[in-house]
């Protein structure tokens, strides 16, 4: 599979990183990046073909992913519009509709969208996935195996749900950070040190995210199962739920899919 990026950011390193790790031939890749020391990297780095603007080489690819910021998405189109021709493009800017990029590609068809999330950086993320129905099983699948690269994937049938998968794993590993911060701060309120508390905590939530993986009980079980009547965890929860913290949690992924959906139509207008 011939793969071009246009943008080596982070993420776009990240995949060809993960790629790369799986076998595919840096050959096969090509990424268009403006900085000249952006280029200078991707080639030292992975060995891959750095240019700065898309060329016939790069055009002729199985697969186009766009990896540049949303607000730089209209102009970027724009300028590869020409090029276009049976490639599938793979989007994983956020916010931006698969409709809204395809216009701006001159009418493009066979577009995926992504919403990949930060620990792909070190292979461990999450990305949704969705396809529309110009997209064949072929294509889908060579989508499928960028993302896969770097971390697991999920498909939604319903482009609507990128909003949902925005909020959940997209936005979520902040959310994590939050929590993280929160009981390091508590750790230290009752006496640990800033490194101890901070150990504790990254540990905990390593092992138990392991634990929810592995387990075949449900996230529920396994947190009834810690605990006892009448315990510390159950006094913690109790604190928990007299502040509604699940209910301002479920309250703050609903914001952040309407953030979604609404920057999807202030990205996609005209």
């Amino acid at each position: 599979m011939r793969i071009s990026f246009i943008g080596g950011g982070n993420m776009a390193s990240a995949l060809i990183g993960g790629l790369l790790t799986r076998g595919a031939r840096a050959s096969d890749i090509s990424v268009v990046e403006l900085q000249e020391a952006g280029r200078e990297r991707l080639a030292h780095e992975f060995g891959v073909r750095a240019i700065a603007a898309l060329d016939a080489t790069a055009a002729a690819c199985d697969l186009l992913v766009l990896s540049v910021k949303p607000q730089q998405m209209r102009e970027v189109c724009a300028g590869i519009a020409p090029h276009m021709d049976r490639q599938t493009v793979l989007s994983i800017a956020a916010g931006l509709r698969a409709a809204d990029i395809g216009r701006w590609l001159g009418g493009h068809a066979r577009m995926v969208r992504a919403m990949p999330n930060t620990p792909a950086l070190i292979g461990k993320g999450v990305t949704g996935l969705y396809a529309d129905a110009s997209v064949g099983a072929a294509e889908r699948a060579q989508a499928e195996s960028v993302l896969s690269a770097v971390g697991q994937v999920v498909w939604v049938d319903d482009e609507k749900l990128i909003d949902a998968v925005t909020a959940v794993s997209g936005s979520g590993p902040a959310y994590v950070f939050y929590f993280i911060e929160a009981m390091m701060r508590g750790g230290e309120a009752l006496g640990l040190s800033a490194d101890q508390a901070r150990e504790l905590a990254i540990a905990t939530f390593t092992g138990a995210s392991a634990l929810a993986a592995q387990s075949p009980e449900s996230p529920a079980t396994l947190r009834e199962r810690v605990t006892s009547k009448g315990g510390t965890t159950e006094a913690a929860l109790h604190s928990m739920n007299a502040d509604a913290v699940s209910d301002a949690i479920v309250r703050a992924l609903a914001a952040a899919a309407a953030r979604g959906a609404e920057l999807g139509d202030q990205l996609g207008a005209a």
